[in-house]
């Protein structure tokens, strides 16, 4: 079974392992090349770590600026069917975008990653914001993408429901006679996720995820965007669970995680990359409260405008648990070097959030 309908109460799981620098635009020698051999020491230690999931980004153009940040990156249906082999427990991923990956396609791609990994697949679904990207692939970016995605979402379920050939006559595809087999594993379908902040993108995710990735200015502020989700996905019958976004400075001492975070988000960011990715944001994705780009340029250098978990490792558990006391049902995970730094997040903040009841042994 998917670690994702497991019963640890609050669930963790390694974010933009796949692409180089994760979540940073930084300049700093350490920072990540998302090597592979590399990507699979760190989803092996995720795994024995007892994370419950691995999740990349898509990303098909780089930042500019001085590293050109995310441009090398691993495509993630391929990405996750390589690690399925590599892993045993943990929930792989794959981010797609609508519409650069045909529904026909991404339904065979997903159950083909269920069947490998033994049902730990999932989906998170991105209905796309780069303009840089879409020509890339020859496209206009569609003017309502999220109603895209919902056509896109039905056609992926109906194929997984495997109940024969359909025809399919939509605003966006017209398909004759589609079918796709095997259906997944996971019945009826593999674990859907969007990350999604505007009011169109929330309504989309509670229409086709069961689970939200969202950011926030601060964890108090983040219950009244759990209560609106989870509003809006009563109001379409359904359930979604809410998942922070964070990146990770743990280190002994709060000085030193503070003066780590200043040196690489701040002396040593990659300032180009920065400017063009909190503008291209700000001005396509919705993805941020707008006070975000005002206020927190140091996130979107440190991690791509995701909250901050800085200090002691007792420091990030009690913040942990202050999520998980406002309603998340978890967090993802980034750090400036994946390989060096996680090992010992899971053996200094693990056990206290087992203390805490929030994770089981």
């Amino acid at each position: 079974m998917t670690p994702m309908r497991g019963s640890n109460r609050f669930k963790l799981g390694v974010f933009a392992a796949n692409a180089d620098g994760g979540l940073t635009l930084t300049r700093v020698p350490e920072r990540w090349q998302a090597r592979w051999p590399d990507i699979v020491k760190v989803a092996e230690i995720a795994d024995r770590g007892g994370l419950d999931f691995f999740l990349p980004i898509a990303r098909w153009k780089g930042f500019g600026g001085t590293t050109n940040s995310r441009e090398w990156s691993f495509e993630t249906f391929t990405f996750a069917a390589a690690l399925a082999g590599a892993t045993a427990r943990i929930a792989l991923f794959s981010t797609v975008h609508v519409p650069m990956v045909h529904p026909v396609f991404a339904a065979k791609a997903l159950a083909t990653v269920d069947h490998a990994s033994g049902g730990r697949a999932g989906l998170n679904i991105v209905c796309g914001w780069n303009p840089d990207e879409f020509s890339a692939f020859g496209l206009d970016p569609v003017a309502d993408r999220y109603a895209q995605g919902l056509e896109w979402f039905e056609i992926l379920s109906r194929i997984h429901a495997d109940t024969g050939p359909f025809d399919f006559d939509g605003a966006f595809y017209r398909l004759r006679g589609v079918s796709g087999r095997p259906a997944p594993l996971q019945r009826p379908r593999p674990v859907t996720a969007n990350a999604a902040f505007s009011p169109p993108g929330r309504d989309f995710a509670a229409r086709a995820a069961d689970i939200l990735f969202t950011t926030f200015l601060d964890i108090a502020a983040g219950r009244a965007q759990i209560a609106d989700m989870r509003a809006r996905a009563e109001a379409a019958g359904r359930a979604v669970d809410v998942v922070a976004t964070c990146h990770v400075v743990c280190r002994d001492s709060q000085d030193e995680a503070e003066a780590y975070y200043h040196r690489y988000a701040v002396a040593e960011a990659d300032e180009g990359a920065v400017d063009r990715h909190m503008a291209g944001k700000a001005a396509h994705s919705g993805s941020h409260d707008a006070a975000a780009y005002r206020l927190h340029r140091k996130r979107f250098a440190g991690g791509a405008g995701t909250y901050p978990l800085v200090g002691t490792p007792e420091k990030i558990a009690e913040q942990i648990v202050h999520m998980a006391q406002a309603g998340f049902a978890g967090t993802t995970i980034s750090f400036v070097d994946f390989l060096g730094e996680l090992p010992p997040f899971l053996a200094k903040v693990l056990p206290l959030l087992r203390e805490a009841g929030l994770r089981e042994s």
